[in-house]
C-alpha cells in the first residue's frame, strides 16, 4: 500500500493507460515540458515522447476536433483543458459532432476530455466554474466527477477504455488535499454509471459529488452527534446517473438533500429532485431540499467566495430543518 494524493492518482491512471495501450496519447496546452498547469502530466513527455504527449496552441475547438479525428482513426486521445472553464470554447464541436457521431454515422469516438474544475481556491469566475450541467443535457456524452483518490484513478482508466466520449471533471481543491492508501500494482477500475455509498445512515440521504462529498461527510459527523444518522451518496458519474442508487437510499431514509457546488438554477440538483419526486414520493417525510451555489459569478474575495459556495454549515442547517420537519 502506498499513500497517493488525488492528483497523483490521476497521474498514475494516465501513466498506466499510456503504458498499457499504445493507441492512447495526450494533447493539450503546456502538458509537455511544463507538465501541465497543475503538474498532472509532469515528466510524461520525457517518458513517452512528444508524439504521444502533444503540446497544442490555445485552441480548445482544435484540440477536441483533432482528438475526434484521431479517435475515428482508432486512437484513444486524452485532451486536457487547462481549466475546465474553457471547455465552453469547444462546446459546438463537442455537442454537435462528438456527442452525435455514433448516432449519425456509427462512429465510435473514444476520447476523454479532462480538466481542473471547481472553486474553494480563490480562483475567481474564469478558473473556478462547475459547468457540468451544460453537458449532462447532451445525449452521447458521459460525465464523471470523482471525489476520492481511488475513484480519480479508477475513473480516468475507465474513461480511457470507454468507446464513448467522456468528460472527466477533476476538482482542483482536492488535488493535494485528499490522500488515500492504494495497493501498489493492483488494477483499479471504477465503473462508469455507478454511485457509491460514502457513508451509511438511516434518517436522511445526502446526494452529492466531487468536492462537496467531503463537506457532506463533515456535516454528517456533526449531525450524528445530534442524533441524526445521515447517509451520503457519492454519485461519481453524472451522466448516466445512477437513479437506482438514489431511489434505494431515499426510500430507506425518507428524506433527501441534494448538495452540489454548481449554481442552483438549472443545476443537476433540480433533475435529481424531480427524479425523487417521481419515484419516491410515497416514501418522503419531508420536502426534497437543495444546497447549491448562489446564481452569481464566483467572486475572488475569500469572504464572498465562502458565502457563494456551499459550506458545511449550510448543509448542516438544511439537514436540521429536514430532520425536524
Amino acid at each position: 500500500m502506498s499513500e497517493v494524493t488525488y492528483l497523483e492518482a490521476i497521474r498514475d491512471g494516465l501513466r498506466e493507460e499510456l503504458e498499457r495501450d499504445e493507441r492512447v496519447f495526450m494533447l493539450g496546452e503546456d502538458i509537455g515540458g511544463y507538465g501541465g498547469a497543475f503538474k498532472v502530466t509532469d515528466g510524461f513527455q520525457a517518458r513517452f515522447g512528444a508524439e504521444r504527449i502533444i503540446e497544442t496552441p490555445i485552441a480548445e475547438t482544435a484540440i477536441i476536433g483533432a482528438a475526434a479525428g484521431a479517435a475515428h482513426m482508432g486512437f484513444r486521445p486524452v485532451c486536457e483543458m487547462q481549466f475546465i472553464d474553457f471547455l465552453s470554447c469547444g462546446y459546438s464541436i463537442l455537442t454537435n459532432y462528438v456527442a452525435t457521431a455514433r448516432y449519425r454515422a456509427d462512429l465510435k469516438t473514444p476520447i476523454v476530455i479532462r480538466g481542473p474544475s471547481g472553486g474553494y481556491v480563490r480562483g475567481g469566475p474564469f478558473h473556478s466554474q462547475n459547468p457540468e450541467a451544460s453537458y449532462v443535457h447532451t445525449p452521447g456524452l458521459k460525465v464523471v466527477a470523482p471525489a476520492t483518490a481511488r475513484d480519480a484513478k479508477g475513473l480516468i482508466k475507465a474513461a480511457i477504455r470507454d468507446d464513448d466520449p467522456v468528460l472527466y471533471f477533476e476538482h482542483k481543491y482536492l488535488y493535494r488535499r485528499i490522500k488515500e492508501h492504494l495497493p501498489a500494482g493492483e488494477e483499479i477500475l471504477t465503473p462508469i454509471g455507478k454511485a457509491r455509498t460514502a457513508r451509511e445512515g438511516k434518517h436522511l440521504t445526502i446526494i452529492t459529488y466531487s468536492a462537496t462529498v467531503w463537506k457532506s461527510l463533515e456535516a454528517a459527523d456533526i449531525l450524528d452527534r445530534e442524533g441524526v444518522s445521515v447517509e451520503v451518496i457519492d454519485l461519481r458519474t453524472l451522466l448516466p446517473l445512477d437513479a437506482d442508487a438514489i431511489v434505494a437510499s431515499v426510500r430507506k431514509t425518507s428524506r433527501a438533500l441534494v448538495v452540489h457546488e454548481d449554481t442552483r438554477t438549472g443545476g443537476l440538483a433540480g433533475e435529481i429532485a424531480a427524479l425523487i419526486n417521481e419515484r419516491c414520493f410515497e416514501w418522503l417525510d419531508a420536502p426534497v431540499r437543495r444546497v447549491c451555489a448562489h446564481d452569481v459569478p464566483l467572486p475572488y474575495a475569500p469572504t464572498l467566495e465562502d458565502f457563494v459556495l456551499p459550506q458545511t454549515d449550510d448543509i448542516v442547517k438544511a439537514a436540521r430543518w429536514m430532520a425536524a420537519y
